[in-house]
């Protein structure tokens, strides 16, 4: 096995231990590998490892790597801040977005969204630690935009998603990623079909985890340090 393998094993260990400690099923919980910043060549390892989902997060990188891997068939993610006048590509060209934070945004994706292709999956970006220089939806608006991207057509809500601010204390990363899993109860309560929680990196994913998250994305444990 390459390094990059061992490395992909071991964040899968990761998952279905702490899955396991919290008494949830390892299957519930989907790995993505944040490929920003990395080349074709590692991707391509990667995707013969048996992993399939990339995330990214600048618009002309990643399309210059899906073109390059398209005999691939892997699934693209867009998980940073996009830009009104960067929608198409994305709309056209990847399966999630994961950092939906205005209806502008969703408006544009889902105009721009081909009908060839099945609705792109979206998640709301929640600030949930109020940080001024993040990108994200207040939790106090966010089931209200919520409500507005699930009436889009060529979207699919699946969630939320967040990037707390990082801590070292496994008490404080469970109340940040707590915050986003109730806000998912509610708009379930309030009769949205939703059912992903995309919470969780490299130095946070257990805690994410014993959360209730249902996807965790992973870039240096699997990659090493960025370019």
């Amino acid at each position: 096995m390459t390094s990059l393998s061992v490395r992909l094993q071991a964040v899968r260990a990761r998952i279905a231990s702490a899955a396991q400690q919290f008494g949830r099923d390892p299957g519930s919980v989907s790995l993505l590998a944040v490929s920003k910043t990395w080349p074709a060549a590692p991707i391509a390892e990667l995707a013969a490892a048996g992993q399939r989902a990339f995330g990214e997060n600048h618009v002309q990188e990643a399309l210059d790597k899906i073109r390059a891997l398209a005999a691939l068939d892997l699934e693209w993610h867009f998980i940073g801040p996009l830009q009104a006048n960067k929608t198409r590509p994305v709309a056209e060209n990847f399966a999630w977005v994961h950092s939906v934070d205005r209806l502008r945004i969703a408006e544009r994706l889902s105009l721009q969204r081909p009908t060839s292709l099945p609705p792109l999956s979206v998640c709301i970006q929640v600030n949930v630690s109020g940080e001024t220089t993040k990108s994200g939806v207040s939790a106090a608006d966010a089931p209200a935009l919520a409500r507005s991207v699930a009436a889009l057509p060529r979207l699919r809500l699946r969630g939320l998603m967040a990037i707390p601010a990082p801590t070292d204390d496994f008490a404080g990363q469970r109340r940040a990623f707590r915050c986003l899993r109730e806000l998912l109860e509610r708009l379930t309560a309030d009769g949205l079909s939703v059912d992903t929680l995309s919470m969780g990196m490299s130095d946070d994913l257990e805690a994410a985890i014993a959360e209730g998250s249902t996807l965790v994305r992973v870039g240096t444990a699997i990659f090493g340090e960025r370019y």
